[in-house]
């Protein structure tokens, strides 16, 4: 039984096998029907519990989707259904739930949720999303970059803007995969440092430059994500926006990038905020390949956490 937590805490050469996996997967599919099963069905008589106490759209349904075109069952649970940690604990909600099913995806808020859950499963648990960290997102992400560009390794990737929980999880990419990462945003909302010091630690220490024209020049992959999150108030949102309006990724600053860098936004955007219209469907964007990815790297994902 092996849990996908994190990046950091996966082994280099797992998450090799499973961006591999990924790709093979995905190319097996090619010319299907999108509702055609795979023809190998690793997940025949096997039941995994999503539990979504943060809500999705792309989580929700790539996993949904991916375990269904393996052969799987789903049963989807909401953070009203579960109401996890109120009344019951999570551990033994853990307890229960490893009872009927074969795996868990979790899309939580706090990131101890989502440790106190793998700590008491006596089944894989993935981490679809904490406050902290996003690492199925990031492994679409290398899946997308690879697919056009060839290896990731040794080359320059630049984040613009807030050094939230998905930038901590290409901080772990960078040391996993050898990719040297640069931060451009705000020193207010500047990554943890015990991100940048994972990185480091691997050998590829994250540059932070507040100047977003340099940090773009001879940028390989461009990222942004949104600046304010569902949940911020109205007088947070436009703290952020004023914050941010400098590191707005846009025609101007990718322009300082090589001609053939490519752009990702994980996804919701905010048109026009953290990312301009032009950029989004312009030549540069992958966005909607790595929302496509998210399926694909996701089955990898599950197929290893079960060993099948």
């Amino acid at each position: 039984m092996q849990s996908f937590l994190d990046i950091h805490t996966t082994d280099a050469a797992d998450l090799r096998q499973m961006i591999d996996g990924a790709r093979a997967m995905k190319d097996a599919r090619a010319g299907q029907p999108k509702g055609a099963p795979d023809a190998e069905q690793p997940l025949a008589n096997r039941m995994v519990a999503l539990i979504f106490e943060k809500p999705s759209t792309r989580t929700r349904i790539s996993f949904d989707v991916g375990i269904r075109q393996m052969g799987g069952q789903t049963m989807v649970l909401s953070g009203a259904d579960m109401q996890l940690g109120h009344g019951e604990t999570i551990a033994d909600t853990a307890r229960v739930l490893s009872r009927y099913v074969d795996l868990i995806m979790i899309r939580t808020f706090e990131e101890q949720t989502l440790l106190e859950m793998a700590e008491y499963a006596d089944v894989p648990v993935i981490n679809g999303l904490t406050n902290r960290t996003h690492p199925c997102q990031i492994m679409a992400d290398v899946m997308t970059y690879e697919e056009h560009r060839g290896p990731i390794a040794g080359k320059k990737v630049v984040w613009s803007g807030d050094g939230n929980n998905v930038f901590a999880s290409f901080a772990h990419a960078a040391g996993q995969f050898g990719f040297d990462l640069t931060f451009t945003g705000p020193e207010t909302l500047d990554p943890e440092k015990v991100w940048l010091d994972h990185a480091a630690e691997k050998g590829h220490p994250i540059t932070i430059d507040r100047n977003p024209e340099r940090a773009f020049a001879g940028a390989d992959l461009v990222v942004t994500d949104t600046w304010v999150s569902m949940h911020d108030p109205q007088s947070a949102r436009e703290r952020r926006h004023n914050q941010l309006r400098a590191y707005q990724v846009n025609e101007r600053l990718m322009a300082h990038a090589k001609p053939d860098a490519l752009f990702m936004h994980c996804l919701p955007a905010h048109r026009d905020d953290e990312a301009t219209s032009e950029v989004m469907d312009g030549p540069h964007s992958v966005i909607f390949d790595e929302a496509e990815n998210r399926l694909h790297a996701q089955k990898a994902i599950v197929r290893w956490c079960l060993g099948v």
